[in-house]
C-alpha cells in the first residue's frame, strides 16, 4: 500500500532555502479556505536558520489544490524582531485567524530558559485575521495577558494548524517552560509543559485552557497538535522530549480543551524521532491521520499513519519516501485529497517545504 500510494502522489515546492529573500524556511502550517484557497504558511528567516532572529511569518497562496503556488508574502511581521509558531485556522464565518507568537530578534531559547530575556522582549501571543482569503491581513492584537501565565519563560503555539470545533470554539495548542524550581543557576533541567487556548467569540477574546505540568522528567509535553474527533472529544499528540517509552504522548478532552480526561501518557505506537508531528480528523472516511518521519534515529522517511480508533493504535498508510524529512502539517484539499506540506530535501530536511496532494484513497 505504501508504495501504490506513494505513485499516486505529486509534490510541488512552495519553498526553497536561500531563495526570495530568505536564507531558511521552516514551522509548515496549512489551511484550504471556504473557497478552496490552499494557504501555505511557514517562518521565513532571513539571516540564517537559527530558530531566533529577524523571522517573518511568509504565505503562499494556490487556487488550483496546490499544484501551482502565487507569489511569497509576509503575512505578519516584527520588524527586525521574531514573528513565528504560525497556528491558523479558517473559521465558519470564513475568516482565516492567524494565532502566532512574537519576540526580541535576540531571544534564543537558552537565553529564555535560562530566565536572561525581559518579559517585555520575550515570548507573547498575537493574532490576527483575514477576511479575503490571505491576500490581505489585519493588524495585529496582542492576547498575551490572556493566554499566558506570570512566570513562564518559552511559550510556542503548535506548530501547524489550529481547530475549530464543532461547537464553534477554536482551540489553539501550546507548550511553556516553568523556571526551575532550585538555584535557577543555569545548569538546572528544564522542562516543557502542556497548554491549549481557547477562544469561543471567533477570536475576539481568549482564555488558558488545560495544563499539563510535568516536572519529574517522565513526560516532557512539547510541540502539540490536535484533531476533533466524531465523538466530539479533542485529540491531543505530542513531542515528547524525554526517556518513558516513544517519543510522542497523547491525552483527550471531553469539554472543548478547559481540562484533559488524563494528563499526557506515552504513545508508543508511533515510532520516529524527536519532532513534530500533525494530525488530521477525516470525517468520509472516518479515519484519523497522523503524519511524522517515522525513521527511529534522524528526522528522515516522512509518513502518514492511521488510527481507526480514536488515536488509540496505529498503523502506516502512506510513505512519502526514505529522504531527510522533519516539521509537518496535513490538510483536507479535497474530497479526493489530502494535503501534507513537510519540510525535506535530498541531502538536509530544511533545504525545501513541499506540498504533496495525497488521494485520499491511498490512506484507506
Amino acid at each position: 500500500m505504501a508504495e501504490a500510494s506513494a505513485e499516486a502522489s505529486t509534490a510541488t515546492i512552495p519553498f526553497r532555502a536561500g531563495r526570495e529573500g530568505y536564507a531558511s524556511f521552516r514551522i509548515p502550517a496549512v489551511v484550504v479556505t471556504h473557497t478552496g484557497t490552499v494557504l501555505a504558511f511557514c517562518e521565513g528567516r532571513v539571516a540564517s536558520a537559527r530558530d531566533y532572529g529577524n523571522i517573518d511569518i511568509v504565505l503562499k497562496r494556490s487556487t488550483d489544490g496546490g499544484r501551482t503556488w502565487g507569489p511569497l508574502q509576509a503575512a505578519a511581521k516584527n520588524g527586525d524582531n521574531l514573528a513565528g509558531n504560525p497556528a491558523p485556522v479558517v473559521l465558519d464565518t470564513g475568516r482565516v485567524l492567524l494565532v502566532h507568537v512574537r519576540s526580541a530578534a535576540t531571544a534564543s531559547e537558552d537565553a529564555l530558559l535560562r530566565g536572561r530575556v525581559k518579559e517585555a522582549d520575550g515570548r507573547r501571543v498575537w493574532v490576527q485575521h483575514s477576511d479575503d482569503d490571505g491576500v490581505t491581513w489585519s493588524s495585529p492584537k496582542e492576547i498575551t495577558k490572556q493566554v499566558k501565565k506570570p512566570g513562564w519563560r518559552w511559550y510556542a503555539t503548535t506548530p501547524g494548524h489550529a481547530l475549530q470545533l464543532t461547537t464553534g470554539r477554536v482551540v489553539v495548542p501550546g507548550n511553556h517552560t516553568l523556571p526551575p524550581t532550585g538555584t535557577d543557576n543555569g545548569t538546572e533541567p528544564q522542562y516543557n509543559s502542556g497548554h491549549c487556548l481557547f477562544s469561543d467569540d471567533h477570536g475576539e477574546t481568549w482564555s488558558l485552557g488545560y495544563v499539563d505540568e510535568n516536572t519529574n522528567g517522565y513526560i516532557n509535553v512539547n510541540e502539540t497538535t490536535a484533531a476533533e474527533l466524531p465523538d466530539g472529544r479533542i485529540y491531543f499528540n505530542t513531542r515528547n522530549d524525554s526517556p518513558s517509552p516513544g517519543v510522542r504522548a497523547d491525552a483527550y478532552s471531553t469539554d472543548g480543551g478547559r481540562t484533559l480526561v488524563k494528563p499526557f501518557r506515552p504513545q508508543a505506537g508511533l515510532v520516529g524521532p524527536v519532532v513534530q508531528g500533525s494530525l488530521l480528523q477525516l470525517r468520509d472516511p472516518d479515519l484519523l491521520l497522523y503524519s511524522g518521519p517515522a525513521d527511529p534515529d534522524s528526522r528522515a522517511m516522512m509518513t502518514v499513519r492511521a488510527s481507526t480508533d480514536t488515536g488509540i493504535t496505529w498503523r502506516t498508510v502512506h510513505t512519502v519516501d526514505g529522504l531527510p524529512a522533519a516539521y509537518c502539517d496535513l490538510v483536507r484539499v479535497d474530497a479526493a485529497t489530502v494535503g501534507l506540506l513537510y519540510e525535506t530535501g535530498d541531502f538536509g530536511a530544511y533545504e525545501t517545504i513541499t506540498f504533496r496532494r495525497v488521494p485520499v484513497t491511498a490512506l484507506t
